[in-house]
């Protein structure tokens, strides 16, 4: 007898409604219902067209069955049990085996929730064993929050793969003797999966060679970039403005767990720091909104956050990767998938990236038309979820299939959604300079840059906002951005005589006069250095301005009295004729902690010694 999540079948036949609830079933795995695709085209989780790669003509229906498990693993220093479900396709048995996808939740998620089981049931119509687990401290798995940790989480999930190998059983004694197997032990098995649940992946291939393809979506390369980011070049050790509004509201989500999944397993509880987080975790969010750095605790957050992100072990990480990212997410930007993708193709690693239009910021739980939507599982018919299906036909079914280029990118001023993504084979190169002239000019000729010097200051209380970093996920309004005068600096082009296709992340080299920021900035803590908000807006001919996916650079400057430069977050943008651009410097963004003391900054301009904006650019 057992429990879990089962859908309730209309009056078609189709899935209508999915309850979670505590039944009384057969042990043997629930068949799930026999679906028309005409029927069911607009229901969650449908059956959809026939795949590339499928094994037997049984898998090709789309039928498969579900069977919960539990499994006790060793997760670091606590031992705890996982909440699983095994989806097998009809006809896969162990003379017929078929290779597996390994799926998890993204951070307060759990193995039933929209996108998680949308993903088990979407590759088990499609003829792979799919393990949809909740992951450690969500749900009803066991054990504490720690951040995708490669020896705590990634050590669980090869667990898991050991299972997938039948290496153990699960708790109830259940095996999985149907997965094709590389050698014994050695299952073929993929992972996907989103936010938390795109980082996990990483975290296991590094721990765990038996991982034979990943498609990370809209995760992080560095958690001390992606919580207090500096976007300073070079300033690795300089922690920057800390992200509050996305920071604590995830903490508040991994606390209030109590109200999420009551009766938690006692391995959830941390006695000593905080709730249900690692201890370290919970003094680095301590650290971050004290909005003190001191030496040592600057250096404990930084190899901390950076010890549980991909940055510290991609060198670890063979699998084949196909990076997904969105260009709607001011929680984890383009940057830092380009990051990892950099970093993987430098070691030798098949690696692909694309950026598709949503990320937690936008789109996540309504996509654009055409753009893949996880919840219904609609692969063949968007451009990202045939590039899934493509890489794991390549690297689990060692099919000779083409699995696209190395670089795609969704591009929102196209109309057709089949012709949405542009191709290249590398990343665009920044190409196009524009310079800040004195008098406020943004101007494409150092030579037409005026002698001049621009004061501005902030205020004890933000005066720009960017946004309310929740809004977007949660669906709530959100007011347009915008800067208030004497406390920001502007640079404005002449109007685009064609349009300007930007692909990439801007960057930016300044050169900033700042006596109150001199006089602090070597006091021993980083928080005493000067803080400021770089930003490109897109100036309409009717004076409206838009601030591209309401991204900014925050940059905490290592030294005034020196130039520093700034990349700017990516992003995929047609400035279009008649457009102009607009770069701001701010004092301040109401989504993060900013300056500490007041910071009078002044920019001065000459030809031969001027800041330079320098654009990524593409032909269309």
């Amino acid at each position: 007898m057992t429990s879990g999540q089962y859908l309730l079948a209309g009056k078609s036949g189709c899935p209508q409604v999915v309850l979670s609830v505590e039944v009384s079933v057969p042990r043997r795995a629930h068949r799930r219902l026999r679906r028309s695709r005409a029927a069911c085209a607009l229901t969650l989780g449908a059956a959809l067209t026939v795949p590339l790669g499928l094994t037997t003509p049984a898998a090709a229906a789309g039928q498969y069955t579900v069977t919960p498990l539990k499994l006790t693993v060793r997760a670091g220093e606590r031992t705890c049990t996982i909440d699983a479900d095994l989806y097998r396709p009809a006809g896969v048995d162990a003379s017929r085996p078929a290779p597996a996808v390994l799926t998890t939740n993204g951070f307060g998620g759990s193995k039933s929730d929209g996108r998680t089981d949308a993903i088990g049931r979407a590759f088990a119509q499609r003829g792979y064993v799919s393990l949809a687990y909740s992951g450690l401290g969500f749900g009803r798995s066991g054990c504490l929050i720690s951040l995708d940790d490669p020896g705590v989480d990634g050590a669980a999930a090869s667990q898991l793969i050991d299972f997938l190998g039948g290496k153990r059983a699960a708790d109830d004694g259940t095996t999985a003797d149907f997965v094709t197997l590389d050698r014994a032990g050695d299952p073929r098995v993929g992972m996907i999966g989103g936010s938390y649940g795109g980082a996990v992946q990483l975290a296991t291939a590094a721990v765990d060679h038996r991982v034979d393809a990943l498609v990370p979506m809209i995760t992080w390369n560095d958690l001390a970039y992606s919580l207090a980011p500096n976007n300073t070049v070079g300033a690795a050790d300089v922690p920057g403005a800390f992200k509050w509004q996305w920071t604590n509201g995830f903490y508040l989500i991994g606390e209030g767990q109590p109200l999420l999944a009551p009766s938690l397993d006692p391995s959830r509880i941390n006695t000593i720091d905080c709730l249900h987080f690692v201890s370290r975790a919970c003094q680095t969010v301590r650290t971050l909104n004290s909005g003190r750095y001191p030496a040592d605790r600057t250096a404990d957050l930084l190899d901390y956050a950076r010890g549980v992100s991909p940055v510290s072990y991609l060198n670890r990480v063979e699998a084949p990767t196909l990076l997904v990212q969105g260009q709607a997410d001011t929680l984890f930007n383009l940057n830092e998938a380009t990051a990892t993708y950099k970093a993987l193709r430098a070691r030798g690693t098949p690696t692909k990236m694309i950026w598709q239009s949503w990320g937690h910021s936008g789109g996540l739980t309504d996509p654009a038309s055409g753009e893949l939507n996880l919840a219904q599982g609609n692969l063949e018919s968007a451009y990202v979820g045939r590039r899934i299906l493509a890489w794991f036909d390549r690297h689990l079914h060692k099919k000779d299939v083409d699995t696209g280029p190395a670089f795609a990118y969704h591009r929102d001023w196209i109309t057709d959604p089949q012709a949405t993504y542009a191709t290249a084979d590398r990343l665009p190169a920044a190409g196009h300079d524009l310079y800040l002239s004195g008098d406020g000019e943004l101007v494409d000729d150092r030579a037409e840059v005026a002698r001049g010097s621009r004061t501005y200051t902030n205020w004890p209380v933000p005066t720009s906002h960017s946004e309310s970093s929740l809004a977007g996920i949660l669906g709530l309004p959100d007011p347009a951005p915008y800067d208030t005068k004497g406390t920001y600096l502007a640079w404005t082009s002449d109007p685009l005589e064609s349009d300007l296709d930007v692909v990439g992340a801007p960057r930016a080299t300044l050169k900033v006069v700042s006596p109150a920021a001199e006089r602090t900035q070597d006091s021993g803590d980083a928080a005493d250095k000067l803080v400021l908000f770089a930003k490109l807006y897109d100036v309409a001919p009717d004076g409206r301005q838009t601030l591209v996916h309401r991204l900014v650079a925050p940059v905490r400057v290592p030294d005034v009295t020196k130039p520093f430069t700034v990349t700017l977050p990516g992003i995929v943008h047609r400035y279009e004729e008649g457009h102009r651009l607009r770069f701001v410097i701010a004092a301040s963004d109401g989504a993060y902690l900013g300056n500490r003391g007041i910071k009078p900054v002044t920019v001065v301009s000459a030809p031969g010694d001027t800041g330079v904006l320098r654009l990524p650019v593409t032909g269309g």
